[in-house]
């Protein structure tokens, strides 16, 4: 059985048995091969745009002998795929515009698509707005932190497998101590993430709000109108995000 990473792992997790995959972005296509001999899909395709990766997943396909499980293609986004031929994609290691710009070039290949399964590296909010835009419901939500790295995982489905909507998903939320949570933060901070926040939540958000605030440090150094607005508006967001942490932090419970 192949070693995969934690963070595949957790992907594949999601991942319901019996699945038509289309993995995009595939490189080494370590997931569809780790699916693949766990007997979770039927199938798959492994998207690749840059050759040398293309032509690593397909030895890496030919040596595991799943040439008849797994199509190794080799082009841009979404376009190795065919309408109707796969039902899960999944999609991950790299920046959320990125991956919102895939799904928005391909999104006439989505029809007959049940499931999303998102990671981006950095960005997750492109990607919360964009299945909005397009009628997709977030269903779940992860995160893990693995070589020194905090990764983010999205699931979503479309809106008519979904009990839930995103006017309900993204509602203000009114936490404790009068702060309130608005769709802007949500966006940011994950709406299940919020409400289960892990201590690896909180660590990625104190390591964002050190960015912020070494952003607004350079602002400060400039004479630019423009940047005093800059500044003000990064300092508004980094008062936000600290007042949302620090009321979560209250109730959390203990990850000793």
């Amino acid at each position: 059985m192949l070693r995969i990473s934690k963070r595949l792992e957790m992907i594949a997790g999601g991942v319901p048995t019996g699945s038509r995959l289309a993995d995009i972005g595939s490189d080494h296509a370590l997931l569809p091969v780790y699916l693949a001999q766990k007997k979770q899909i039927v199938k798959a395709v492994a998207g690749e745009v840059n050759l040398g990766p293309f032509q690593a997943a397909s030895r890496q396909v030919r040596d595991s002998v799943l040439d008849q499980v797994i199509d190794v293609r080799h082009g841009n986004g979404l376009e190795v795929v065919k309408v109707g031929e796969i039902d899960v994609i999944t999609i991950a290691g790299m920046g959320g515009a990125l991956i919102a710009d895939i799904l928005e070039a391909g999104k006439d290949k989505l029809a007959g698509v049940q499931l999303l399964i998102l990671q981006p590296n950095v960005g997750e909010s492109n990607v919360r707005s964009w299945l909005i835009q397009q009628d997709w419901i977030l269903i779940n939500e992860q995160i893990l932190e693995e070589d020194g790295k905090i990764y983010e995982i999205l699931s979503a489905v479309p809106s008519h497998l979904s009990q839930v909507s995103n006017v309900m998903l993204y509602r203000e939320r009114q936490l404790a101590d009068g702060v309130t949570v608005n769709r802007e933060l949500l966006l940011k901070l994950g709406p299940y993430l919020l409400d289960h926040p892990q201590e690896v939540w909180f660590q990625k958000w104190e390591s964002e709000l050190e960015k912020l605030a070494m952003i607004v440090q350079r602002l400060a150094l400039s004479a630019l109108p423009e940047s005093r607005m800059k500044e003000l508006e990064y300092q508004q967001e980094i008062e936000r995000i600290r007042e949302v942490l620090a009321c979560l932090q209250k109730d959390k419970p203990s990850f000793n």
